[in-house]
């Protein structure tokens, strides 16, 4: 009895280390390996809602789909089972993506159509910057992410503003163009002002009358403004966040899991065990 036990933690050792790990030549190898079959699994998806190649290649393509399939079910076990806190990975980012990614094609079944959403595996390559040792980008996407948060309630009442004003000029077009030209209602005319606000400009409507034409131009300079303004709260915030963690930036972040915030002398990870870079 004595003798099983460390065969059974050495055995579970390994697949970790191979299938979290990047520090070693098998974990590399599977990630690539990984990233390959991923990419190859994204593109069988794309082909197949085209008619042309899913006519002449159904046959190839499906098979090729639940070959896929069957690896991707065959990773999410492995990974399941070699962890040691299971619940951590089943309900991270990335292990609900790898299980929205595997079932779309046992789901084909039921729901017709439903093999189209395995294009959810493209979210799998965001392991490219664990692989390629890019974890240092995590952080800043994290950055990104709480700056995002904590600019939230000033987009929101810009948003609100900016819906305001486009009522507001989208009722004056629809008083000065008219249904005689293409303003055929107020919420048509709303729709214009925001696709011409946002300097998008579709041409499906545009205004004929000088004073229409007018408005126009001044929606268009306003419009160039107002898209500035999201991106200049965000950056804002960024800044305020990025000073904040400056004393930290010797902590590092986990390969295997993303964990972050590590002390300078740690040698493996809180939360997975797993040997930091």
């Amino acid at each position: 009895m004595e003798r099983e036990v460390p065969i059974k933690r050495d055995w579970k050792f390994k697949l970790h280390e191979i299938i979290y790990g990047t520090h070693t030549p098998a974990g590399k190898f599977f990630d690539i390996v990984l990233l390959v079959v991923i990419l190859y699994s994204v593109i069988i998806v794309m082909l197949e809602s085209v008619p042309r190649f899913d006519e002449h290649y159904h046959d190839f393509l499906d098979i090729s789909e639940w070959i896929v399939t069957i690896l991707f079910t065959i990773e999410y076990i492995l990974r399941i089972i070699c962890i040691k806190r299971p619940s951590k990975y089943i309900f991270s980012f990335f292990g609900v993506i790898d299980l929205l990614s595997t079932i779309p094609k046992y789901l084909s079944y039921f729901v017709v159509g439903s093999q189209y959403f395995a294009a959810l595996r493209a979210f799998r390559l965001l392991r490219v910057f664990r692989i390629l040792k890019l974890v240092r980008f995590v952080g800043e996407s994290n950055n990104l992410l709480r700056a995002l948060k904590a600019s939230r309630t000033k987009i929101f009442i810009f948003v609100f503003f900016v819906l305001i004003i486009s009522v507001l000029l989208g009722t004056i077009m629809y008083l000065v163009e008219g249904p005689e030209h293409g303003f055929n209602s107020i919420p048509h005319s709303v729709y214009w002002t925001i696709v011409t606000l946002t300097t998008v400009g579709y041409g499906d409507i545009s205004p004929e009358t000088g004073l229409g034409q007018f408005i126009a131009t001044l929606i268009m300079i306003i419009g160039y403004g107002i898209i500035a303004v999201p991106t200049g709260i965000v950056t804002v915030e960024f800044a305020k966040n990025r000073s904040k963690n400056t004393d930290q930036e010797g902590k590092r972040v986990c390969e295997s899991c993303l964990a972050e915030e590590h002390q300078d002398i740690a040698s493996h990870c809180y939360h997975c065990g797993s040997p930091l870079p």
